[in-house]
């Protein structure tokens, strides 16, 4: 890959306070530093440390470019950079090892920014009124207009951004002040409230509230199946046997509503349906009971760490009518599925009389269902 990242962690973090460097303080239970490797783990890392945390490095499990840090910022990113060079590598991202939360979607913008700038920086309007203080009394204002608040990774070209640094004579504030002191365009691009810095205690509280609720991975999947009326006298609805003058017609037991509930569940997986999982070219599957194909998917997003939500089954007849038969057909299926009833809905409705369905040709069914994993 042509794209590199430098991540710096080579400070002691003073005003953080605690007994250990806070990019290596715990995080939702594991080092700062862990989730920003999490974030650059499709481009290689050159990781700046100082020389008493390589033990800590190692113990991370990291399998990266371990680079000894300098007496500053600049030195520790000069560095990191010399360590890339004759890598082939044309782009290169530096960014602070205390900002965890750095999300693909930035990373992505600002190396698309690289296409026709030398670099490019995220950072945030400054929306709030600024003052000079002295003496603990507000002592004038600053207009706020053309202000930003910058923030990393910053992205640049990597021979300039690296000459750049070379020539500079240290005590930048960041990365950005290095290269327009060369010469080089920085584009701005959108930066991101949660992508913060964690530089006091108080950072880390708001930094767990964010994970928290990055964490949850909520998917929905919709499901539609038909089958048509044959010669009969019951049939299967969402694990029920009803009773009826005729019988549905499919290669499995034709139970329509769970079919279509089978299928929300893979198409919230982007599993496709069940034909791809219970082809009806197999002849084992003939006249299947269909709990088969609901207890598989419920057990495939179980494996990827989704459970159940909740799931919402509506049948579409004229007959039979389904109102006797609706909370045992909840039951049956949050018995199949290893959950608790009041997460499963079924409900039935009819097309007035109108196309198939209102012929009493067959029934209908559609399906969604919401997974979650936390």
């Amino acid at each position: 890959m042509d794209t590199a990242i430098v991540i710096v962690a080579a400070g002691r973090g003073s005003r953080m306070g605690g007994e250990v460097p806070k990019q290596w303080q715990m995080l939702a239970g594991r080092p700062v530093l862990a989730h920003v490797l999490d974030a650059f783990a499709d481009l290689p890392v050159v990781l700046v440390i100082h020389p008493e945390d390589r033990a800590r490095a190692v113990a991370l499990g990291f399998g990266g470019r371990l680079v000894d840090g300098g007496a500053s910022r600049d030195a520790s990113v000069l560095a990191g950079l010399q360590a890339l060079e004759g890598a082939g590598v044309s782009r290169v991202l530096i960014h602070d090892g205390a900002r965890p939360l750095v999300s693909r979607a930035l990373i992505s913008r600002l190396i698309a920014a690289l296409d026709t700038h030398d670099g490019a920086a995220p950072a945030l309007p400054v929306t709030d009124a600024l003052w000079r203080g002295a003496g603990g009394l507000v002592a004038g204002t600053v207009d706020r207009a053309g202000l930003y608040r910058a923030q990393t990774p910053q992205a640049f070209r990597f021979a300039p951004i690296l000459a750049a640094h070379r020539a500079h004579p240290g005590g930048a504030a960041d990365d950005v002040e290095v290269a327009r002191a060369a010469g080089l365009d920085v584009a701005i691009v959108e930066g991101e409230d949660t992508n913060l810095k964690l530089t006091y205690p108080g950072d880390f509280a708001r930094a767990e509230a964010i994970l928290k609720g990055q964490s949850m991975d909520v998917r929905m999947g919709n499901g539609y199946d038909v089958h048509a009326f044959c010669d009969g006298d019951h049939v299967w609805l969402c694990g029920i046997k009803v009773p009826h003058g005729r019988g549905l017609l499919g290669h499995s037991d034709a139970d329509v509503g769970m079919h279509a509930l089978t299928d929300a569940i893979y198409g919230a997986l982007a599993e496709g349906d069940i034909g791809r999982h219970f082809p009806p070219s197999d002849p084992q599957w003939k006249g299947a009971a269909s709990h088969i194909f609901l207890a598989h998917a419920v057990e495939l997003a179980r494996s990827r760490g989704y459970d159940l939500g909740n799931c919402d089954v509506t049948l579409v007849c004229e007959r039979p009518k389904i109102g006797p038969h609706a909370l045992a057909m909840q039951a049956e299926l949050a018995r199949i599925m290893g959950v608790a009833a009041g997460r499963v809905s079924v409900k039935a409705t009819t097309s007035e009389r109108l196309g198939f369905t209102g012929r009493e040709e067959g029934i209908a069914a559609l399906a969604t269902a919401v997974l979650v994993r936390a």
